[in-house]
């Protein structure tokens, strides 16, 4: 038995947590089996005589690929995040499927995936290694090229940003939340009297050139008229998530965790009385988001 068959073995049986470390860190599946690939390719070539703890050395080789992936994703900022039709590779068990993905993001949290993806690299591994998957701060410093105490701050500002901070009263929120988890539960299932039902008669949706279709209304007045089209969102409403935004709660549209559509709400009287629907990745930098509890 060859060396490669040695370390076949192990290697499998870590599979599923280095995948789970390279999917929060990358929010994209095929990205992710990338990572754990170039893991695998990295341990064929090293010598791990010495090395005690394998799944160890695996999670720190799959952390180091991660953080390189998310600096030349932030270095190029054009590009997509994932390829969308990704060819499978040596290892994987054949194209990644959409759904598959848009299970798994549902599972880990829509919103916190979008909510990730606005940290920096460092920031972002300091976070998922050590309040996800508890690797010490000792082990982290390293792979970031930082001190212990200087990866502890990275996390610490990494999980403010994360956890957000309200600017309403925590009254306000909750009474905030409550209306919109209905709105999101008659948007799934299609039902226009209880969405009318969290709508202030007088809505008001504005939205900007990226969120309509060409030619389609920017602005749209009247609750009837607005719900009228948004029943039929009912199968696109599943990739939608309560988030905080500036604050105060709002909704993110994200299919397989990638950020495509904010809502943002003002409430009047215990309803919804404005809809700002924002669709422009210019206009996303410029939203403070965070994950409610």
């Amino acid at each position: 038995m060859d060396e490669r068959d040695t370390l076949g073995r192990p290697f499998e049986e870590s599979r599923p947590h280095l995948r789970a470390v390279a999917y929060r860190m990358l929010g994209s599946l095929s990205e992710a089996d990338d990572a754990v690939q170039e893991a695998w390719l990295r341990l064929s070539r090293s010598d791990t005589s010495e090395v005690e703890n394998l799944k160890g050395w695996l999670t720190t080789v799959v952390a180091r690929v991660c953080l390189d992936m998310l600096r030349s994703r932030k270095a190029r900022p054009e590009d997509p995040v994932g390829p969308q039709s990704p060819e499978p590779t040596v290892g994987r068990e054949g194209p990644i499927d959409p759904e598959q993905e848009a299970l798994l993001a549902d599972s880990v949290g829509l919103a916190l995936l979008v909510v990730l993806d606005r940290l920096n690299p460092a920031e972002r591994l300091a976070f998922v290694m050590h309040d996800m998957f508890a690797v010490p701060f000792e082990e982290i410093a390293p792979i970031v090229g930082r001190s212990p105490a200087a990866a502890r701050q990275l996390a610490s500002r990494a999980r403010r940003r994360v956890q957000g901070g309200p600017a309403v009263s925590d009254a306000d929120l909750a009474r905030q939340r409550e209306v919109v988890d209905a709105f999101l539960a008659a948007l799934r299932g299609g039902d226009f009297d209880a969405l009318l039902a969290v709508l202030d008669p007088d809505l008001v949706v504005r939205a900007d050139a990226a969120a309509v279709a060409p030619g389609g209304p920017r602005e749209v007045r009247g609750a009837r008229n607005w719900a009228r089209g948004a029943v039929n969102f009912a199968r696109g409403a599943r990739f939608t998530r309560p988030v905080l935004v500036n604050g105060a709660v709002g909704v993110v549209l994200a299919p397989r965790g990638r950020l495509f559509r904010v809502l943002r709400f003002t409430f009047a009287n215990g309803k919804i009385a404005r809809i700002e629907v924002v669709g422009d990745p210019e206009r996303f930098r410029e939203l403070d988001l965070a994950v409610l509890e």
